[in-house]
């Protein structure tokens, strides 16, 4: 029975491969700022308000114009069809039927126009986003943004924590990398995980970045394919370039990746349309703060201009409630929604997020708050979640 992302991730632990779960699971060097992530969260605690009327646990939220069933959506997650074959169909159906976004990553392994096809099945409404890595081939991401604008994506966020990618160890160990070389250990990994084996000789071939071809089975060089997993991006983009990315863009551009607060006000002077407070899940630079940590100095810069999002670490729909405490407009979860695929494909990845709704809305309850507007800086219990001090 899962009752809880940690019941999914347990149940993934024993389908996947062990070099699969780790890509999913790991984070850069020692993984202190993975485990930051989830400790900071843990350690705030929010106070209840009582004898409130809570009849309605409204847990919308309007972002963009566009109405979101709860403050939450599902980050971009590379390689997703490692964990089942067309993981990007099934977090987006997931997506589209819970009324939540889906940011559909530039590494992703279906085409971008089949991942909206799959989501306005579900949703006529359905709310997608495109995150986009620039590599130093600019003509690939200007391709990918003019496609995303043709099929209908409603934002563009841009990761700007990648300028080199992490030292994930757990990648390194087990030899995770394009092209990929079976060794006698994989091999008998594989044979302890048949269901995932299966499913992957079905599909008839190896889940590769499809989208960095214009043309759909166009192709691309294995060491193109290589260098997007290890994440070589162009070193170059600066904030003067921005204007490159708006001349290719109409609608919302937000950036991914920001912790330092002037960062954010520069974002909000140069016309960004919101930020993501991201460490990329703990796995980029190990000593990073967590994101919790940081957002009250990020919302406090950013003041009011725009909606300020976070990720990395989020697995409880408390840990959502704490992040609107803190000032966000909403969380995006991105390993709990794999492990939902990896656990039950398109009905795995939805009861994650149906239970997130659930915890949402009973933490509101709990506290006081009839809806998500009311979620304040009053419901946090402590601002030290830091060792002898306050988040920063």
């Amino acid at each position: 029975m899962n009752l809880n992302t940690h019941d999914h991730r347990r149940h993934a632990a024993r389908r996947l491969p062990r070099f699969v779960f780790d890509y999913v699971d790991g984070g850069a060097e020692d993984e202190r700022c993975l485990r930051r992530n989830g400790d900071d969260l843990a350690a705030l605690h929010l106070l209840p308000q009582v004898l409130r009327d809570t009849r309605n646990a409204d847990t919308s939220v309007t972002v963009f114009g566009q109405r979101w069933t709860m403050p939450a959506g599902i980050a971009p997650i590379g390689f997703s069809g490692l964990v089942r074959p067309h993981g990007d169909l099934l977090l987006a159906r997931a997506a589209a039927a819970e009324g939540v976004p889906f940011v559909l990553s530039t590494a992703s392994n279906d085409r971008l126009e089949a991942v909206r096809a799959a989501g306005l099945e579900r949703n006529p409404q359905a709310q997608q986003w495109l995150q986009l890595y620039v590599m130093s081939d600019r003509a690939i991401a200007e391709q990918l943004v003019r496609r995303a604008r043709s099929a209908g994506f409603g934002a563009l966020v841009l990761t700007v924590d990648v300028a080199v990618s992490g030292m994930r160890e757990r990648d390194v160990r087990n030899g995770f990398k394009l092209p990929f070389r079976f060794t006698p250990s994989t091999l008998i990994d594989l044979a302890r995980h048949p269901a995932w084996s299966l499913s992957m000789a079905r599909q008839g071939r190896s889940p590769s970045f499809v989208n960095l071809s214009e043309s759909e089975g166009g192709g691309q060089s294995a060491q193109l394919q290589a260098a997007l997993l290890s994440r070589a991006m162009d070193r170059t983009l600066a904030w003067e370039q921005m204007d490159w990315l708006r001349r290719l863009w109409d609608g919302p551009l937000l950036l991914k990746g920001v912790l330092h607060p002037a960062d954010a006000e520069r974002a909000a002077r140069s016309g960004i349309d919101g930020i993501v407070v991201s460490n990329h899940g703990g796995r980029q630079l190990d000593a990073a703060p967590s994101t919790i940590s940081v957002l009250p100095r990020i919302v406090d810069a950013v003041a009011g201009r725009m909606p300020v999002f976070v990720d990395s670490g989020f697995r409880r729909g408390s840990d959502v409630i704490k992040a609107l405490a803190c000032g966000a407009t909403a969380a995006f979860v991105g390993r709990a929604a794999v492990w939902g695929v990896a656990s039950g494909a398109e009905a795995g990845c939805r009861s994650v997020l149906a239970t997130l709704r659930d915890e949402v809305a009973r933490t509101q309850i709990l506290i006081g708050a009839d809806s998500t507007a009311d979620v304040c800086a009053g419901h946090l219990a402590a601002r030290s979640i830091l060792p002898g001090g306050s988040l920063v």
